[in-house]
C-alpha cells in the first residue's frame, strides 16, 4: 500500500467550471484558516483504499492511522510505502506487527500513487464550494473518501495502475 496525507480547509480556491455560452459563472470565495487532514493508504493493483480523517497530522495521528489500517487488514502483511515526513520516521511511532514501512526517496511525490487521490477529492467534492463550518467540511470530506473507498475500479484507475488490473483480469 502507498500512504499519504492531505490538508483540506475552509480556504477556497475558485476553479474553472462549465457555464452556458455567454454566461460568466460567479463563484464565492472564503479565507478561513481551519483545516482537517485526510490520511489514505491505497493498494494500486486492486484499488483497495483505507482512509481516516483527523484534526491534526503528527506522530500520534500517524500511529492511529497505522493501527486502523492494520485492524482492517488483520490477516495480511502490509508493506506500506510512504514519504519521508517527520511523523513517518519518528522513533516513537507505533508500528503494528503486521505493517512494514518503506520510505520513498526524498523529494519524489511523483512516485506515490496516493497523491492522485487528492486531486480527485478536490475536483469532485471541494471545487467551488464554501463550508460554513468545520463540521460541514468534514462531512464533505468523509463523503468523498467513502465514495472512493467503495469504488475499487475508480481508485485503481486514479492511482495509475488500472492497466495492470485489466491485464490480470483478461488473463483469468
Amino acid at each position: 500500500m502507498f500512504e499519504d496525507e492531505a490538508r483540506f480547509g475552509r480556504i477556497s480556491e475558485p476553479q474553472r467550471c462549465w457555464a452556458p455560452a455567454g454566461v460568466r459563472p460567479e463563484v464565492s470565495a472564503q479565507m478561513v484558516r481551519e483545516y482537517e487532514y485526510a490520511f489514505a493508504a491505497v493498494s494500486p493493483h486492486d484499488g483497495v483504499l483505507d482512509t481516516l480523517v483527523l484534526p491534526e497530522v503528527h506522530t500520534e495521528a500517524m500511529g492511529l492511522f497505522l493501527a486502523e489500517v492494520a485492524h482492517r487488514h488483520q490477516d495480511e502483511l502490509i508493506v506500506m510505502v510512504l514519504d519521508g515526513a517527520g511523523w513517518h520516521t519518528a522513533k516513537r511511532l507505533p508500528v503494528p506487527a503486521n505493517v512494514r514501512l518503506v520510505s520513498l526517496p526524498p523529494w519524489s511525490p511523483q512516485l506515490n500513487p496516493a497523491e492522485h487521490l487528492w486531486d480527485e477529492v478536490r475536483e469532485k467534492w471541494f471545487a467551488n464550494r464554501l463550508f460554513p463550518s468545520m463540521d460541514a467540511l468534514e462531512t464533505q470530506l468523509v463523503s468523498g473518501l467513502s465514495v472512493l473507498e467503495n469504488d475499487a475500479l475508480r481508485v485503481a484507475s486514479l492511482s495509475g495502475f488500472e492497466w495492470i488490473r485489466s491485464v490480470s483480469l483478461k488473463a483469468h
